[in-house]
């Protein structure tokens, strides 16, 4: 149980900070700057074979993780500006292993998703580099998870959530 719990969480689970300094926050905007760069020097050169390859018995593909790294930063995004547009929204939760069961998740090149991430974290990163003090604490509430969630601490899970999805797609990569 182990093992497939430290190749489900090679980085380990996510763990919301203590501190939510600037700098801290800096460090994640950067994490998120450079994922679709780092992500694409992982898996642009890889084979339609290469692809197929799983991080763990009954994981996802590397093509399926790329897939869902685009499918879940898009509603991250989406998150980030109903919060900032709306009094405490609730988000719509959608069901990321069903979405990556989908046909374009297992079967779509992988380059649509990797230009769908390079463009989309320019916005995003032009949006959270306009973040005031206030805008950070900014809410939506998650109706599975049953709590507020605030945008500062959505920053750092999306941070975590590159890297962890990058050490799966190295960990694919070997097998």
């Amino acid at each position: 149980m182990e093992n497939i719990e430290k190749l489900k969480y090679p980085i380990g689970r996510f763990e919301t900070p203590t501190s939510f300094s600037d700098e801290n926050k800096k460090k994640w905007i950067e994490i998120l700057r450079d994922f679709p760069t780092k992500l694409k020097q992982e898996t642009i050169l890889l084979s339609d074979e290469e692809l197929e390859k799983r991080y763990r018995p009954k994981g996802w593909t590397i093509r399926q993780v790329v897939h869902h790294c685009a499918d879940s930063h898009v509603n991250s995004f989406c998150r980030f500006k109903l919060a900032l547009s709306e009094e405490i929204p609730a988000i719509k939760p959608y069901d990321e292993s069903l979405w990556a069961e989908l046909y374009d998740s297992k079967n779509a090149p992988i380059d649509l998703s990797l230009q769908l991430l390079d463009a989309l974290h320019q916005r995003w990163i032009i949006l959270l580099e306009s973040f005031t003090d206030m805008q950070w604490n900014k809410q939506f509430r998650h109706p599975e998870m049953e709590k507020l969630i605030d945008l500062k601490t959505n920053l750092a899970i999306y941070a975590w959530h590159c890297e962890h999805h990058l050490a799966h797609i190295m960990l694919a990569k070997q097998n």
